[in-house]
């Protein structure tokens, strides 16, 4: 990536959140000529006057699209609209302002959620619209494609160059950590660490366990955006992935063993798993820009633990 950033000036909408401050960190070695990462107390990117005076405060010329209003499956069921509405909003608002703008560059992060709820594993990219998504993300999935949609009508019409990539589910240090918003590793983390805490033998997981997921380390989906921001210029949609899946029982026994907890894991079915499988091909990103996932998933998975152990105020405060 040497060479390439210097004369840039990057906005990262996002960059006070997960996936935005890894960014910013591996951006920050490549010194480009500047960095705007802005907060939503900064610029309300829900409405288009915000966005628009955004870009024209910064000028830049490449923009990475990271903010989103995101969690876990509960959060998923009690704010879809809210999940839908703004996720919508601020990517069609962003997309619309680059093109009036000009700017040179912009890469669009959508989600995993959006493939189909019955897709064959590893997902391609080519299997995106052969259904609906699984109806607890079905929301914010749908919401995240529309991008897409809007970025391939803006190339067609308008020479917009945007590109759109789908890390799959993402994990590690500076994760969120309060139940109202947590995704399954921080989650589970938390349970068996106040479960070791607190002398309990047994925790309680949701759904049954036998679903599976793929997890990419937050520092290996920031490095593969940064890639892709310098070499791909496509339309078509590229996933960031591992090509490891595992099982949310599996899952649980690694992270009872990193934390410490001999305890019982006690499944509780009434609540939901969510999409049945989740493993995605990553062959188109190491084609077409050279992408591959580095980090061991037990390595990741400590490192994970270890942040959360080392900075608990931080990691469970209830950010959306």
């Amino acid at each position: 990536m040497s060479g390439f950033w210097p004369d840039k000036r990057v906005l990262i909408t996002g960059g006070t959140g997960f996936l935005g401050q890894a960014v910013c960190r591996l951006l920050n070695r490549q010194e480009p000529a500047a960095i705007a990462a802005p907060s939503s107390a900064d610029y309300d990117l829900r409405d288009a006057d915000q966005a628009r005076r955004l870009l024209a405060d910064t000028q830049p010329d490449t923009v990475i699209h990271l903010a989103a209003r995101v969690g876990g499956i509960g959060a998923n069921q009690e704010r879809p609209a809210d999940l839908y509405l703004d996720n919508l909003l601020m990517g069609t608002n962003i997309i619309e302002q680059c093109r009036l703008a000009g700017t040179e560059r912009l890469v669009v992060v959508g989600t995993i959620c959006s493939y189909p709820k019955h897709t064959a594993v590893p997902f391609s990219e080519d299997s995106l619209w052969n259904g609906y998504p699984e109806e607890t993300n079905a929301p914010y999935g749908v919401a995240k494609l529309a991008h897409l949609v809007q970025l391939q009508a803006n190339r067609k019409q308008h020479g917009q160059k945007g590109i759109y990539l789908m890390p799959t589910n993402l994990y590690g240090p500076g994760d969120k950590f309060h139940p109202s918003v947590s995704h399954v590793i921080p989650a589970l983390i938390k349970k068996c660490v106040d479960a070791v805490e607190a002398g309990h033998d047994s925790i309680q997981a949701w759904g049954t366990g036998t679903a599976s997921r793929e997890f990419l380390y937050v520092d290996d989906a920031a490095r593969g955006i940064l890639l892709a921001a310098e070499r791909y210029q496509g339309a078509d949609p590229v996933n960031l992935g591992t090509n490891h899946e595992i099982a949310i029982k599996e899952l649980a026994h690694h992270i009872a063993d990193i934390t410490g907890f001999t305890g019982r894991i006690q499944w509780d079915p009434s609540r939901p798993d969510g999409q049945p499988r989740r493993g995605v091909d990553p062959s188109r990103a190491k084609q077409l820009f050279g992408f591959e996932a580095t980090t061991p998933f037990a390595d990741g998975l400590r490192r994970t633990c270890q942040w959360y152990l080392s900075n608990r105020q931080q990691a469970e405060s209830p950010r959306v």
